[in-house]
């Protein structure tokens, strides 16, 4: 038996390829088994790639995801590490975020009313009534006492010799004196030109020769709007004299248009409704638009005070016709009391018409002697429009006794009323127990210019016969 080697014995096998020995035949397998294992791999990841990249690119298409993030989701399943592939997803996710559109769009809304308002101040003006009331002690005693309102005006004209100031009728009337302050707080007296109860207007007058030239160079006259080509929402600027204190400025904007309003004495007005505030002192100011154009004249009487952000304002646009007739009338001065004129005459107010209705007339009496008849209805005193009692008794206060007046009544007639003229030399007014009380507001019958009668008659009474004229 020949031994051999264990080294040579191995030469031989790897040198012989022919050598038939049980361990050969075994280590040629194993070699062949690996390489099938590395092809049967690399395919099924070429598979396994390709299944992916199909997937990822129908997710893309469907969720309009971009190149970027199939990348990353690629790279995710490339590293297989979950952390990594986490992240990429996450960061691609942040870049695709969908984001809302904003304007480029830099124009600033300007709200500043600076300019208009130095425009407009200078013929805005402050008005102070000052008026006798009478009071009643806690004894019950009367007795009267001097008191002053304020309130606001609108400078709308001006002629060889006055400054014409438009304001509200309320604002002005059974003043014993008015004083106008100027934007410049140059004070001036004034006195009545013309004034329409039933639309709540008039016009004072001041004369230039009681203002300095540097007054009137500081002043302007108002420019007037149009209040018919108004649309609700556009801006509104209210300027008056607040609580007295001195001009003041509010805005707003134009809440309602046409707005109808009941007022005091039962009638209803057509006005501009504004939530610029309006407070007292405020009333005859103006209300105006973005371009220093007077659009209305204020009121604070209008609508109450039962409620916030609602102020009226009277529409130029039905103002003016009545503003340009009153700035034309003859300025009034009040008279002396002790030399006052006056009609002799009872009146009232009816109800369903303007004017004072003729309850009596004093025989003997200047209104006796002109032909003026119980029955009669009083509209007008000189160039005057007189809607009620208290119309008739005012305008009295501005004329002495044996001053002659015209008279324009409506008197009943065979084929219906009928406008007569009549020229009255005043009277001169009763003693003081006879003066007129101009609280009688119940229907019993003032006596113009005179004092007060009793009676048991009420407004209602004298409607009767002016019902449907």
């Amino acid at each position: 038996m020949i031994f051999k080697d264990t080294d040579d014995l191995s030469q031989n096998v790897n040198m012989s390829p022919n050598n038939n020995s049980t361990e050969t035949p075994r280590k040629k397998k194993a070699g062949k088994g690996l390489v099938k294992k590395a092809a049967f791999c690399a395919v099924l990841g070429l598979t396994f790639g390709v299944c992916s990249g199909s997937g990822v690119w129908a997710v893309q298409q469907f969720t309009g995801n971009s190149g970027s993030q199939l990348a990353a989701t690629t790279e995710a399943q490339s590293s297989g590490t979950g952390t990594t592939a986490t992240a990429a997803i996450a960061d691609a996710n942040t870049q695709q975020k969908v984001t809302t559109t904003s304007s480029t769009n830099t124009q600033t809304v300007t709200t500043d009313v600076t300019q208009v308002v130095q425009n407009v101040m200078p013929s805005i003006v402050a008005i102070n009534n000052n008026y006798t009331e009478t009071v009643q002690s806690m004894f019950g005693q009367s007795g009267e006492e001097s008191a002053t309102a304020s309130g606001s005006g609108i400078i709308v004209g001006k002629s060889d010799t006055e400054l014409l100031i438009a304001t509200n009728n309320h604002v002005v009337e059974n003043a014993d004196t008015l004083q106008v302050e100027f934007n410049d707080g140059t004070k001036a007296s004034a006195d009545i030109k013309g004034t329409d109860s039933s639309k709540d207007l008039a016009v004072v007058a001041v004369k230039l020769s009681d203002l300095s030239s540097d007054t009137l160079s500081k002043i302007a006259v108002a420019t007037l709007g149009d209040s018919d080509s108004l649309t609700v929402g556009e801006p509104a600027i209210a300027i008056g004299n607040a609580l007295g204190y001195g001009q003041s400025v509010t805005t707003g904007v134009i809440s309602a248009l046409n707005r109808k309003i009941e007022l005091e004495d039962g009638s209803t007005g057509t006005f501009i409704q504004t939530d610029a505030a309006i407070n007292p002192g405020n009333s005859g100011g103006a209300l105006i638009n973005s371009k220093g154009e007077v659009i209305g004249i204020n009121s604070n009487k209008i609508g109450g005070e039962t409620v916030e952000g609602m102020g009226y304002a009277i529409p130029i646009s039905d103002a003016e016709p009545i503003i340009d007739k009153l700035m034309n009338e003859t300025t009034k001065t009040k008279a002396s009391t002790d030399n006052r004129g006056a009609l002799g005459v009872s009146v009232m107010t009816p109800t369903g018409v303007e004017g004072a209705y003729v309850a009596a007339v004093e025989d003997g009496s200047a209104a006796a002697d002109a032909g003026i008849e119980e029955g009669d209805l009083i509209t007008k005193l000189n160039d005057t429009e007189i809607s009620s009692r208290d119309d008739l008794s005012n305008a009295l206060e501005y004329y002495t006794a044996g001053t002659k007046v015209t008279v324009t009544v409506l008197r009943r007639g065979d084929s219906g009323y009928e406008t007569k003229e009549l020229t009255v030399t005043l009277q001169k007014a009763a003693t003081t127990s006879d003066s007129t009380d101009s609280s009688a507001q119940s229907g019993n019958g003032t006596q113009s210019g005179s004092g007060t009668q009793s009676g048991n008659n009420s407004q209602a009474d004298f409607a009767m016969p002016f019902a449907g004229n």
